[in-house]
């Protein structure tokens, strides 16, 4: 799976070494509050691991680790996923607290899109958040998708955003 790079961040395949860090970012309930799928130890993270990245093989895209240049931390997750037994592609993210409220998701995802788009040659790409989610809306929101729907997917009510490749274009070149 191809790396990304913005101004400030590297997103780059997860590698074995990152399990640790990983299960404090997956097991904060506080980060995981709006995520379907819930708290993750390390052993239920190292056990579904080889999925992951057999799916970024597979695929050519998935979760990238979001990785700040400046202190070289991991901040969480950023990527391309198959929505819930859909063929849509989403664009879903998730960031240890500290660094919220600071830009990263929104510049990891504007890379995301923009790989999906560019390189993986999709034509529109969706992302849901739990309606409660407003900060995830936000991003969203910030990126350019737009409202489509109320909608159900993970087993939980969710608001349903998207974006054309050409919309993507038109308001970031």
């Amino acid at each position: 799976m191809q790396e990304l790079e913005t101004e400030r961040l590297w997103l780059r395949q997860f590698k074995w070494d990152d399990l640790d860090r990983m299960a404090e970012i997956f097991g904060n309930p506080e980060v995981m509050r709006y995520i379907a799928s819930g708290t993750k130890t390390r052993e239920q993270l190292e056990f579904t691991f080889p999925t992951m990245l057999e799916r970024c093989e597979k695929w050519g895209f998935g979760m990238w680790a979001v990785i700040e240049k400046a202190s070289n931390a991991l901040l969480g997750r950023c990527g391309l996923i198959y929505l819930d037994n859909t063929p849509e592609v989403e664009l879903g993210y998730a960031l240890d607290k500290p660094f919220w409220n600071r830009g990263f998701a929104t510049e990891a995802s504007l890379v995301c899109l923009r790989f999906g788009f560019e390189q993986v040659g999709l034509e529109r790409i969706v992302a849901i958040a739990m309606p409660e989610n407003i900060a995830s809306q936000r991003v969203m929101q910030k990126v350019g998708m737009t409202f489509e729907k109320n909608a159900h997917y993970y087993n939980t009510d969710v608001v349903y955003y998207a974006m054309s490749k050409a919309e993507f274009h038109q308001l970031h070149g």
